[in-house]
């Protein structure tokens, strides 16, 4: 493999001549990251801090000139266990960041008691830095020079762009394909999961190749199974590929595997199926040529007795045998010959057996049973944002997934997905809606005993997916596809079909009607968390991680905040709440500190000042840097609807603070001549905010949160938005629009609330976003904050924003006056906690419960 040597530096003369203070030349790309210049130009920033750590005697240095440099790939890989270490330490894995100086990049090993800025999406690729200490260290098992290790770093702003023209200090870096810095293995993993295949070591070229078969004694797969334990050379097999399983990566710091990957293959022939599985090095070179549906011709494998407690897929026809006594295996040792056989060249005598898919529609999903396998096609009418579950017994390893709504056309339902990734990035990462998809192996999960009744679909193991613009790409003589073709191109004529819905904050499954039930569904040791506990759980979370808890407390505040105003304003208090949380190493929580003594001193500047700062935030977009605003000005007391034709100038006037202690609890007026209060506040909430131990505050609702009406226009910056964050810079195509000129999905603002803990000595502000639409509230008695929730979350459109206006403020009175009803109950709250990234973390109320009413 390359790079197994390390290449002679660069020679410093070709960097220029060594300026002791050089200037940033900002106007070369925006906000100060410098693009290369001649060697009569300025000398690197990279250069002089490497050699000035390699003349250290203790091999690191603080700069004595720190500059910004731009990030352009964060990359992951595993540790590897030191030989001293009896039992593997944490981390599990450590990171290597590219930066560039605008003269060279430098690939740099980042020190593991920083993984945290990365597990947050704080350092991440197309900021710039400031680095304020480096080492060096050397990899004692290759010739090279030393590396560059990042030990102190101060996070900044997103930049607008980044040159990628910069080469690289050491040539090494430039190899192919690309190896981590430190230890033996050969490759790196993807950023935010195992399952993907990432990297250039994962090749694709494998092609059909024809074969002779005058001379090839092929033998069954059931006579393989009475004989291969007595057989010393196993005769060539030839199989149809059935089924592929998404990767797994098994490795461990102690083991010495360098390519420890595991995929399962179900292949068969005439006479039966059965299980074949591919073990390490043959996976980056095979696993994404070999695709459903291919006939392979197999010589030199082993075989093994099958693994007892592993579930087999369903043969595609039920009259095949089934075999589950031994799996065949493929391993670089045994040096398997694997020859794809063009499908032109397969024969009708040899009996392969065809894919057969279990299509359902989601008419006929209603009368399937629970664990039932079935494949679905259909047009994805939703597609939300990458979300990530950590797997058990592990801090450092998840899952990626997401949730996806299908419209077939037999139901006014869509079925309701949720997509784990199948290890095809290159569709799951790509995944857009108004196209075609197909799922195939997905498990029906349903729950009729429960409130709202539980239906929708996951991905298993073998579950593959695929997605066509065009119907003529849909090659199938089922007879559900055709209706479904037909029903697409009756769709597009009519012009309906564009009211497709990307991203934003999805609360499903939902949770029984009973805190009994919610209880007994749940495998934990503990059911309910402390309040005191909450802000612990907020700060293990990492990016993409949504949780859901349960705890007790008061209901003691609840404002209605409508949608135009939701997504463009931030209190003053929130965005200090925002800067005070750690984003960097020593340096930055330094300046953290200051701000957090700022914001407590905004926070506890009387009653009637705090309150107006909550309940009357200003209009403006939220702006990149991290600010205080300071409101002021008097409040249009009913906001409309922004329009195209409202300029940055005509901006909504707030109310002074004298204004909101003269009148505390804010009215609305709607079209129905009915005045609704837009604010409650307890009693309880005024004698015992001022004394609370702390006041937890998690109820700005941030534009990545707001589903957007999709564009097919931006389609590439609204998936960027809401995949996970790339391992490598992607330069912008053009001028990159704002997530907030997009329209909102829904139809209704949101609701902040305040929950006070049992104890009265912490509190913690939480949104609530109801997901039902208006045509429900119009139709229901929506007496009760607990009837508002759990409904299914689709995104219709109401006719015109008169009435938009019109039902989402009779709905919030509503939903206010059913809170006011509750003041000073005890209840049980389920809450999902979001980390967002770059210090956002957004805590919704999902459910609320009586404790009197749980069974």
């Amino acid at each position: 493999m390359s790079g197994e040597s390390g290449q002679p530096q660069a020679d410093p003369s070709q960097a220029g001549v060594d300026m002791p203070h050089p200037e940033r030349n900002g106007a070369a790309v925006p906000r100060g990251v410098v693009r290369r210049v001649g060697a009569l130009g300025r000398r690197s920033w990279i250069q002089k801090v490497f050699e000035q750590v390699i003349d250290s005697p203790r091999r690191w240095v603080t700069p004595l000139e720190v500059v910004p440099v731009a990030v352009l790939a964060v990359q992951r890989y595993l540790l590897e266990a030191e030989p001293r270490d009896v039992k593997p330490k944490p981390p599990l894995y450590c990171f290597d960041v590219t930066i560039s100086d605008g003269v060279y990049q430098e690939k740099c090993y980042l020190d593991p008691s920083l993984n945290s800025l990365v597990y947050k999406n704080i350092l991440k690729v197309g900021i710039e830095v400031r680095i304020f200490r480096v080492s060096c260290i050397y990899n004692e098992k290759r010739i090279g020079q030393g590396i560059l290790c990042i030990d102190n770093v101060l996070c900044g702003e997103l930049l607008e762009s980044v040159s990628l023209e910069t080469p690289f200090r050491n040539s090494a870096h430039r190899e192919v394909p690309e190896r981590p810095l430190r230890g033996e293995k050969s490759h790196y993993l993807p950023l935010w999961n195992n399952e993907d295949p990432y990297g250039d070591i994962w090749l694709n070229n494998k092609q059909p190749k024809e074969h002779e078969f005058n001379h090839t004694k092929i033998i069954s797969l059931s006579h393989l199974e009475m004989t291969w334990s007595n057989t010393k050379n196993l005769p060539p097999l030839l199989v149809r590929i059935l089924y592929k399983s998404k990767l797994r990566y098994y490795g461990k710091p102690n083991k010495k595997i360098i390519e420890p990957y595991q995929t399962f293959l179900e292949v068969a022939d005439s006479s039966g199926t059965v299980s074949m599985i591919m073990w390490n090095t043959l996976c980056p070179e095979w696993y994404k040529s070999l695709h459903v549906g291919l006939v392979l011709l197999l010589q030199n494998y082993s075989i093994r007795k099958s693994y007892p407690f592993r579930m087999q897929p369903l043969p595609v026809d039920p009259h095949i045998k089934l075999i589950s006594t031994m799996e065949i295996c493929l391993n670089i040792r045994d040096f398997p010959n694997i020859i794809i056989i063009p499908e032109k060249q397969v024969k009708p005598e040899w009996r392969l057996p065809k894919l057969n898919h279990r299509f359902v529609t989601r008419s006929e999903l209603d009368k399937m049973p629970n664990n039932y396998i079935c494949d679905v096609i259909g047009v994805l009418v939703f597609v939300g944002r990458v979300q990530r579950s950590k797997k058990k017994e592990s801090r450092e390893d998840f899952w990626s997934y997401r949730w996806i709504h299908i419209a077939d056309g037999t139901s006014e339902q869509p079925f309701i997905v949720e997509l784990f990734s199948t290890s095809q990035p290159e569709i799951f990462e790509h995944i857009y809606p108004m196209t075609y998809f197909t799922c195939t192996q997905l498990k029906v999960v349903r729950n009729d005993d429960q409130v709202p009744k539980l239906l929708y679909l996951t991905t298993t193991n073998e579950s593959h997916i695929f997605m066509t613009c065009h119907k003529g790409q849909l090659r199938n003589d089922d007879a559900k596809v055709k209706n479904f073709i037909q029903w697409v191109k009756e769709k597009n004529d009519s012009g309906e079909g564009k009211n497709t819905v990307i991203g934003g904050y999805y609360p499903y499954p939902p949770v029984p009607e009973t805190f009994w039930k919610y209880s007994s569904s749940l495998k934990v040791e503990s059911l309910l968390t402390a309040i005191s506990e909450v802000k612990v759980e907020i700060e293990d979370l990492q990016y993409r991680e949504q949780k859901r808890i349960a705890i007790q407390g008061i209901i003691t505040v609840i404002k209605y905040v409508p949608y135009h105003s939701a997504t463009q304003s931030a209190s003053a208090s929130e965005t200090l709440r925002n800067a005070k949380r750690p984003s960097t190493s020593e340096a930055a929580r330094k300046e953290s500190q200051s701000q957090e003594k700022d914001g407590k001193r905004h926070h506890d500047d009387g009653s009637g000042r705090s309150q107006c700062h909550s309940a009357c935030a200003s209009s403006n977009p939220v702006p990149k840097k991290r600010i205080t605003q300071t409101p002021s000005g008097k409040q249009i007391p009913v906001p409309q609807p922004e329009t195209s034709s409202q300029t940055k100038e005509s901006k909504p006037s707030m109310p002074s603070s004298s204004d909101c202690r003269e009148n505390p609890s804010h009215t609305f007026v709607v079209r129905a001549k009915k005045t609704i209060s837009d604010k409650w506040e307890s009693q309880l909430w005024r004698d015992k905010k001022f004394s609370l131990i702390d006041h937890l505050r998690y109820s700005r609702v941030h534009p990545e949160s707001i589903p957007r009406k999709f564009s097919s226009e931006h389609r590439h910056f609204l998936g960027q938005q809401f995949n996970s964050q790339p391992a490598k810079y992607v330069p912008p195509e053009g001028r990159v629009p704002k997530l907030d000129h997009f329209k909102s999905a829904r139809s209704l603002g949101h609701f902040e609330l305040t929950i006070l803990g049992l104890n009265h000595e912490i509190a913690i502000d939480v949104a609530f976003l109801p997901m039902y639409s208006l045509q429900d509230a119009q139709t229901s008695q929506v007496d009760t904050l607990l009837t508002c929730m759990n409904y299914s979350c689709v995104y219709p459109q109401a006719s015109t924003s008169s009435e938009k206006t019109t039902g989402s403020r009779v709905l919030a009175g509503d939903i206010i006056k059913a809170v006011s009803k509750m003041d000073r109950e005890h209840v049980i709250c389920i809450l999902d906690i979001c980390n967002l990234g770059s210090n956002k973390t957004e805590v919704y109320l999902h459910k609320i419960y009586k404790p009197n009413k749980t069974s």
